[in-house]
């Protein structure tokens, strides 16, 4: 009973969570491979194919729309929030001195 006990209270370890520097790692190794296959296979015509799909990645992040839902400009602020704290310095003895805090328009 106290093998079963133990095994269950034990902490439970998972395997790690794949990273995102590997997933980036593997895409540019395919990337570049692919690249080198192209290259090889069509030597100058390769790099017109490569400034086509960077400018067609270009042209498709730009006329992309945006996700902001709500083009209207943000509402006016509150003027009863537009208030800044004041303050003043008394000397009350020499060597001495008091902060007074109030707020604006009170």
């Amino acid at each position: 009973m106290s093998r079963r006990k133990q095994a269950t209270e034990g902490p439970e370890e998972s395997a790690p969570a794949p990273s995102r520097v590997a997933g980036g790692c593997v895409l540019a190794v395919l990337v570049l491979g692919l690249g080198a296959v192209l290259f090889a296979a069509l030597g100058t015509l390769a790099v017109l194919v490569v400034w086509a799909v960077g400018g067609g990645g270009l042209w498709w992040t730009v006329r992309r729309p945006t996700k902001i839902e709500n083009h209207s400009p943000p509402p006016p602020r509150d003027p009863s929030r537009n208030t800044s704290p004041q303050f003043s310095v008394v000397e009350d003895k020499p060597g001495h001195c008091t902060i007074n805090w109030q707020k604006e328009g009170s």
